[in-house]
């Protein structure tokens, strides 16, 4: 009688911590991504003091917020992308932290600090050139985009369908993959134009960072952006 009960209530403890792994497992399901530079190394252009805070308060909230949300429901099963592309059917807390969390991702990647990375090939700048009539011209149109974005928001250059490229803004932590997104596509270029990525450095002064936002961009990784099917 006494194996028995000793038997019991092993199997009951295995049983127990096999669930506890398996919810901790979930709940931690989504995780900060490493950055691939220090805070720093966007200086003087993006300031140490917002990277830090930036990535590890904002980002890691979005993080953490989602990893709840989906608790129970049909996200808790799927990828990031899928739960953007069927965004629709959630909460509306699912759908500010998995687009928090995937937008943030994606322009942290798009960002760096080595030389080699920021110059934009020939190929891809007569592609941008020639959608927009010249590389300034979509510069332009990328700026104000991102000024004209009332609140907070994000700014896009997207490859649609037709594989035409055509800049628009999102608000809140929105992007082009969502479901309820007006116009769909592929990101291959994003910048972030909430107040929490600039104030410290740049205060009211938006334009001010946009233009600054050239001088860090990865066209490397714009580029593979463009050409991952």
């Amino acid at each position: 009688m006494k194996n028995f009960k000793y038997s019991l209530f092993t199997i009951i403890i295995s049983l127990c911590s096999a669930f506890t792994i398996n919810v901790k497992a979930q709940v931690n399901k989504f995780e900060l991504p490493k950055l691939n530079y220090s805070y720093s190394a966007l200086e003087p252009y993006i300031d140490e003091q917002t990277m830090n805070i930036h990535y590890n308060k904002h980002h890691l909230a979005y993080v953490n917020n989602l990893n709840k949300a989906i608790v129970g429901t049909e996200a808790e099963n799927m990828s990031l992308e899928e739960i953007l592309n069927n965004v629709s059917k959630f909460s509306e807390t699912i759908r500010n932290n998995a687009g928090g969390h995937w937008n943030h991702t994606f322009f942290w990647n798009i960002m760096t600090d080595k030389k080699e990375n920021k110059l934009i090939s020939l190929n891809l700048k007569n592609i941008i050139s020639n959608q927009f009539g010249s590389f300034e011209n979509f510069q332009q149109k990328f700026e104000e985009a991102g000024n004209k974005r009332f609140g907070s928001g994000w700014v896009w250059l997207i490859k649609k369908s037709d594989n035409t490229l055509e800049v628009i803004s999102t608000p809140n932590q929105d992007n082009p993959l969502m479901d309820i997104s007006q116009t769909k596509g592929k990101p291959i270029l994003g910048c972030d134009v909430w107040e929490h990525a600039y104030y410290l450095k740049y205060q009211n002064r938006r334009a001010d960072y946009l233009k600054s936002f050239w001088n860090v961009i990865n066209w490397k990784k714009v580029e593979e952006n463009y050409n991952f099917k």
